[in-house]
């Protein structure tokens, strides 16, 4: 079966598979390979499980017309957002030594006593800020564990885009 000939339906049930995946493979990075994901690194996930459930709902609903462009706006909306925390992740590996944020407390600790880092929105706004747990690169393959994140955002946006132009003949696709 060609890709590019894919319904819309069974392209974005193929990118609900490759978000499963890269969660899977998140995880076994974590628990097998022993690096341990800084708080940059679990927004990263967040995001890959959020353009997960809407691949899932956009495949399993697959509207017709207009509706589908719905779905392809969350879908490319949700990656840019993974796009942009990347991409501060990456600026914040690249940073000299002594430039880096220092490291500040646990993401688990910040979300239990969240209301007094100013609500949900003020540990987001700490956490994106980075630290300096955030600026070990831990290579795969031998590029950074955000680059790969960033390169996949950007492949799920366009594959999103793509499925969208998939013309309907017919069936219900």
């Amino acid at each position: 079966m060609n890709p590019l000939r894919w319904s819309y339906r069974v392209s974005l049930l193929a990118g609900f598979v490759v978000c499963a995946g890269l969660i899977a493979f998140a995880l076994y990075a974590q628990y097998v390979l022993m690096m341990d994901p800084c708080p940059l690194c679990i927004l990263q996930r967040v995001v890959f499980i959020a353009l997960g459930v809407v691949f899932l709902v956009g495949g399993l609903h697959a509207p017709r017309g207009g509706g589908r462009w719905v779905y392809v706006a969350v879908l490319v909306l949700v990656a840019l957002v993974g796009v942009g925390i990347a991409g501060r992740h990456l600026w914040i590996q690249s940073l000299p030594a002594d430039q880096v944020p220092s490291c500040g407390a646990p993401l688990g600790y910040m979300l239990e006593t969240r209301a007094s880092h100013g609500g949900l929105i003020g540990v987001l706004a700490k956490v994106l800020t980075g630290s300096g747990e955030c600026a070990k690169v831990q290579p795969i393959l031998g590029l950074p564990m955000p680059l790969w994140s960033l390169v996949w955002f950007v492949l799920l946006g366009l594959w999103s885009i793509r499925a969208g132009m998939r013309r309907a003949t017919g069936a219900r696709r």
